[in-house]
C-alpha cells in the first residue's frame, strides 16, 4: 500500500554541488527501485541551523514529497543514516486531506494552464484596442505575455483579455527567414 511521505534532510554546508546531486540521485534510485514516485523536490539552500550540529552553524535544506511503500521508507532511512554528508533527516507521513487538496489544486492549475495555452494558440478576433488599453497598462501587458508563455493567467486579467495578447515570436521563424 502506497502512502504519501515527506523527506527532509540537512546536508553538511561544505558539500559540493556534485555531492548534493549524488545524494538526490541515491534517494531517487531507492524510490524507483521500490516502485515509488517522487512528486516534488524543494531545495531551500543554505540556512542557519537552530543549534550547532557537528560544529556546523549552517546546512543545506532539502525537502522531497514522495509516494512510497513502508519498505521503501526503511531503505531510505538506512541509506541516509550511512551517508556522512547528511547531518539530520526525517521521513514523515503526510496528512491525506492536505495531500488531496494539493492534488486538486495542482489539477486545477494544470487545467487552467491548458485552457490558457489553447486560447493563446487559437487566432483571436480583432477587438477594440482602446478599451483594452484602458484595462491593461503597458507594464502589465509584458507581464501578461510572459504569463501566457508560462501557462498562467496573471492577476487582474480575464481569459478574454489574454486572448488579445499576440503570441510570442519563436526564434526558429527568425532563423528560417534569414
Amino acid at each position: 500500500m502506497k502512502r504519501d511521505y515527506e523527506l527532509g534532510f540537512i546536508l553538511n554546508p561544505e558539500v559540493s554541488e556534485e555531492q548534493t546531486r549524488a545524494i538526490l540521485d541515491r534517494v531517487e534510485q531507492v524510490v524507483a527501485n521500490y516502485g515509488g514516485q517522487i512528486v516534488r523536490v524543494n531545495q531551500w539552500g543554505r540556512r542557519r541551523l537552530a543549534y550547532p550540529i557537528e560544529h556546523h552553524r549552517d546546512g543545506f535544506y532539502t525537502f522531497i514529497d514522495m509516494i512510497l511503500t513502508p519498505e521503501t521508507v526503511i531503505e531510505l532511512e538506512r541509506t541516509l543514516k550511512v551517508s556522512e554528508e547528511v547531518l539530520r533527516h526525517i521521513i514523515k507521513r503526510r496528512d491525506p486531506k492536505t495531500v488531496q487538496k494539493e492534488r486538486e489544486a495542482r489539477a486545477a492549475a494544470t487545467a487552467a494552464a491548458a485552457a490558457a495555452a489553447a486560447t493563446a494558440a487559437s487566432p483571436a478576433p480583432e477587438a477594440d484596442t482602446e478599451s483594452r488599453d484602458e484595462l491593461v497598462s503597458p507594464a502589465s501587458e509584458g507581464e501578461a505575455v510572459e504569463a501566457v508563455n508560462e501557462g498562467e493567467i496573471p492577476p487582474g486579467l480575464s481569459a478574454e483579455e489574454i486572448e488579445d495578447v499576440p503570441p510570442a515570436i519563436e526564434e526558429e521563424e527568425n532563423i528560417e527567414a534569414s
